[in-house]
This record gives C-alpha cells, sequence and structure tokens, in this order.
C-alpha cells in the first residue's frame, strides 16, 4: 500500500478457441496515474478491460487489487473493490428514466444519491434532464449519462472507454477537469482512446498493445504524437502514406455538382445550402449538436422536410422515402452503426448485400452473387473475417464499420453520405478506412463526410464546410482547411455568411 499501487495484473492470457486474444499481459495502475490505452484492432484492450471488470474470465493469471490477489474477478467482486467500467456503446434500459439508470444497483438513501448526482452535473455544467427516458436520449446524450453512472459510485479504479467520442468541446473539457479531481483524491484512472491529443493532454502512463501483448509502455513525456502515430500504424506503412494533398483541383465553373442543396430547412437545422461534386470530398465539420446528423438523416429520407429541395444530379429526390433514395443513387453510413448500420444478428454477406438485392435477387439471395460481394469487399476494405457466414457481431469495430461502409457501396450510389466514419475505432482501422475513402474518391464518388473530428476533417477533405446551430457558416478550400479555423467557425466566431 505504501507504493500506491492499486491494480496489477500478473501474466494474463485468454483465448476463444483458436483465437489468442491476450497472451501474457503485465499491466499495473498506481493512486493518481491516468493509463491511456491505445491499440490497433484485435489488440486485446476491450477483453482486458472486461476481465478487470469480472465480464471475462482470464485463462491464467492473477488479477491484484491493492493487497488481494484473484484468479478470477466477477462484475459483483470488481463493484465490491471500487472498480467501474464506463463502457464505448452506452448500454442503458430504455424504458427507465436517466436517474434510475443512473442510481440501478446503488444502495443509500435516494435523495443522498439524487443530491450527489446533481452537485456533480453542476460541477460538470452539463445540461441533462434526469426524468427523460433513455429511449429519447441522443447518442451523445447516452454517453453523459453513462459516464455519470461511474462518476457517482465512490470508485478506486475508473476505466474510462472512448468516453469523448460523442461529447462536445466543452463536455470534454469539463470532463477533463473531473478526471484532474480524481486524480489529485487518489483514484487510478484508466483511459481508452483513439484521440491522440487527449492522450497528452491527460495521461500520466501511455500503453501501447499489439496483438495480444502490450509492446509499449512508459511515461507520456517519453513520446511524441509522431511516435504513437507510427507505433499505431500497420507494420511498414509511414505517418505520411495517410496524409492528404491539400491542393484543390476541382473546377466548380465547368463541373455539374453530383449533389446540390438549397435553402433546405427541417429539424434541428435552416436554410442550408451546399453541393458536392465528383471526385470531392466536402467535409462537414461541428459540434455535436449542431444539426449535422438531423440533415443528413433528413436527406436520406428519415425525417420530414420543411422548406427547400435537393437534388441528386438533375433529379429532384426532396422528401423521397429511404429505398427511393438508395434506388435513385445517394446512401448513407449513419453515425450509429449498432442501431442504424448493421442488422446484428444476421451474417456479413447479408449485411453487405442489404443495399444490393437488385442485383442479388429481391425474394430469393443468390448466394454465388452474395459471395462475390463478399470477396470483393473483404479483399478490397481489408476486412478480417474468416467467412461470410460469420455473425456481423463478431467482427470487431473498426471491421464492423468496414461492412457499414461496403454495404453502401454496393448500392452503386452516385453520392455517399458518410456520418462520424471512424467513430469509436482504432487507429489501425481508422487507416484503412481512410484509404477507402480516398479510394472512392479517386474513382469519381462524390462524398459528404460529417465529422466532429477536427484533424479527420483536416486530412481527408477537398473543401469543408462548418455548422453552427443549425446553419452553414463558413467554408474553407485547400489550406485554409486547418484545426483553428474548423474550430473557431465550429463554435460560431465567424460572421455567418451564405455557403454555394
Amino acid at each position: 500500500m505504501g507504493s500506491g499501487l492499486l491494480l496489477n495484473c500478473k501474466d494474463i492470457y485468454k483465448s476463444f478457441g483458436d483465437n489468442h486474444v491476450l497472451k501474457g499481459i503485465n499491466l499495473s495502475l498506481s493512486r493518481g496515474e491516468v493509463s491511456a490505452i491505445i491499440g490497433g484492432n484485435g489488440a486485446g484492450k476491450s477483453t482486458l478491460m472486461k476481465i478487470i471488470m469480472g465480464i471475462y474470465k482470464a485463462d491464467r493469471g492473477e488479477i491484484v487489487v491493492e493487497n488481494t490477489s484473484y484468479k478470477y474477478m466477477t462484475p459483483t467482486m470488481a463493484l465490491a473493490n471500487g472498480i467501474y467500467l464506463v463502457p464505448q456503446e452506452p448500454m442503458l434500459f430504455k424504458n427507465m428514466t436517466v436517474l434510475e439508470n443512473i442510481l440501478l444497483g446503488l444502495s443509500g438513501n435516494k435523495n443522498e444519491l439524487r443530491n450527489k448526482l446533481k452537485g456533480i452535473i453542476e460541477e460538470l455544467k452539463w445540461e441533462i434532464n434526469l426524468e427523460r427516458k433513455a429511449d429519447t436520449l441522443t447518442i451523445a446524450e447516452q454517453q453523459l449519462v453513462e459516464i455519470l453512472k461511474g462518476l457517482i459510485r465512490d470508485v478506486k479504479i475508473l476505466i474510462l472507454d472512448e468516453p469523448t467520442s460523442s461529447l462536445t468541446f466543452n463536455e470534454t473539457e469539463s470532463l477533463f477537469v473531473l478526471i484532474e479531481k480524481l486524480k489529485a483524491e487518489g483514484v487510478g484512472v484508466i483511459y481508452i482512446t483513439h484521440r491522440l491529443t487527449e492522450v497528452f493532454e491527460i495521461a500520466t502512463d501511455i500503453i501501447i498493445m499489439r496483438d495480444g501483448i502490450i509492446s509499449l509502455v512508459g511515461k507520456t513525456h517519453e513520446f511524441t504524437n509522431e511516435m504513437l502515430i507510427q507505433a499505431l500504424l500497420p507494420d511498414g506503412a509511414s505517418v505520411d502514406a495517410v496524409r492528404h494533398n491539400k491542393s484543390y483541383d476541382i473546377d466548380r465553373t465547368c463541373t455539374e455538382p453530383v449533389f446540390k442543396v438549397e435553402h433546405f430547412t427541417g429539424n434541428g437545422f435552416k436554410n442550408v445550402s451546399f453541393d458536392v461534386y465528383p471526385g470531392e470530398i466536402l467535409g462537414l465539420a461541428g459540434v455535436v449538436g449542431a444539426g449535422r446528423t438531423e440533415l443528413a438523416e433528413t436527406i436520406f429520407g428519415k425525417d420530414e422536410v420543411h422548406e427547400g429541395r435537393v437534388f441528386l444530379g438533375t433529379m429532384d429526390i426532396t422528401g423521397k422515402s429511404t429505398n427511393e433514395v438508395i434506388h435513385l443513387g445517394l446512401n448513407y453510413v449513419p453515425e450509429d452503426r449498432f442501431k442504424n448500420g448493421i442488422f446484428k444478428i444476421s451474417d456479413i454477406g447479408m449485411n453487405i448485400s442489404a443495399s444490393a438485392l437488385q442485383s442479388v435477387g429481391k425474394y430469393f439471395v443468390d448466394r454465388n452473387r452474395e459471395k462475390e460481394l463478399y470477396d470483393y469487399f473483404k479483399r478490397s476494405f481489408n476486412i478480417k473475417t474468416m467467412d461470410m457466414s460469420d455473425e456481423i457481431g463478431s467482427l470487431s469495430g473498426g471491421n464492423q464499420q468496414k461492412v457499414v461502409i461496403a454495404k453502401s457501396i454496393a448500392s452503386m450510389p452516385k453520392l455517399l453520405i458518410l456520418d462520424e466514419p471512424t467513430r469509436g475505432i482504432d487507429a489501425g482501422a481508422r487507416g484503412d478506412v481512410y484509404r477507402i475513402i480516398q479510394e472512392l474518391k479517386s474513382r469519381g464518388l462524390a462524398i459528404l463526410m460529417i465529422s466532429s473530428d477536427m484533424e479527420e476533417v483536416v486530412q481527408l477533405s477537398d473543401r469543408a464546410v462548418t455548422m453552427y446551430h443549425g446553419k452553414l457558416n463558413a467554408e474553407f478550400i485547400g489550406d485554409d482547411i486547418n484545426q483553428e479555423n474548423l474550430m473557431s467557425a465550429s463554435f460560431g466566431v465567424v460572421k455567418e455568411a451564405s455557403v454555394s
């Protein structure tokens, strides 16, 4: 106890059948440390966290919490030891209120717990109605609730898995302030993230996992951003390989746009106008809640149009159904792939072919044609799977995202809308998705890419627009697409201007 050691994972092994996921992991966490864990798809991060939390049982090894050694942990034992995991994907009871979800499983006076919760929310300066039903919450709001479930508990070890992937800049900053407070109180934090800027802002230590082992560990000050990026890229790849040339070579005076939005108004956005050209990636930046997803879903036929028009080539597709829009040549990769992007209990082949039923059979699926699609996208997109009959839920998040993009491309669209295309996936898969996006662009596909990751918009966009409080307020081309410009405009620090 004098050393301040909270957690010591010793020689942890875990396999699923022939898949050796963890191969002798040794990891320690002391009081007041924030250890950032970074790793590629299949590195074993989530499996290790689930073993620490008692969701999975290790095949070998031991977990030492303070002075007590355990051959295995159960969730009840983990909670009793002050360990709490805030999951990446929200897992709330939809028919319960926010308050009921947060207090579920906690003993003690309910009024005292409610007051304690209100104090945490006030300290964070977050806005959330405790009486709302969970099924009315956005992804970002669900993530706030999951974080609050962890913070209200008297934890010694707090595990945060991609906690800021849907948070606004201000919400993220408030969370970081609270983590600093927890650190000062001696709480140990394991922080899984793919946002490297956060690592240097908040972590005391960095752990890099690769292929079931810890390949690199050290104090944050020992590393540079470039070292971490290089370590996370596939073997043999260079950092520069995924950088984007910022020259803009589309002549909009001589080329007709593939897609045009004129004075478009709907729930959450107003008077939006923009266009996208063949072989162009138009980045749409902004903070969560700016109205970007609402815009995309309305274009895609999921919500009511109030005013304005949308054109795909010369076709007016305003207000058409989702099926009609897909048939005419527009497809959409949603932000929440688990809710809207995949058929969870179906196989990979069926998920890929779902948007291309006209080519694989509307009533009776031609499995040979489906196999051709599966083979093509597995090879082209580097999807790590054994067979097309595998259930999509067996894939990592990054590979699921590749399947969702493959499904959208299989319909042969003229315009593809990508909503947060790399949310919640690791750096290795992110590089693969970036390569896919660049290949689609080189084939002449027009792409509207919505992202709150400013680095992503800078890296990929030929042209970028920003959305603030439901309106487009700025446009940037070439070298003007930089994080400072995008961040400023996303927070309204520009004069509103019409964007053409």
